[in-house]
């Protein structure tokens, strides 16, 4: 039986991806998502994001 074929930089690409969701989850406003607004959320999660590429 042969090993499957996948394109490694995809895969790559998909781990950091899932990576960086993992990191924004850690945030307790995020992952409960206690601000109940589109807009306060959004802002939440930018906020977050962004001390995360700081970091």
């Amino acid at each position: 039986m042969a090993p499957r074929d996948y394109d490694r930089d995809r895969y790559a690409a998909r781990h950091l991806i899932g990576n960086f969701f993992c990191r924004l989850k850690q945030f307790r406003g995020i992952a409960t998502r206690y601000d109940k607004t589109k807009r306060n959320f959004l802002a939440g999660v930018h906020f977050a994001a962004s001390a995360i590429l700081i970091n």
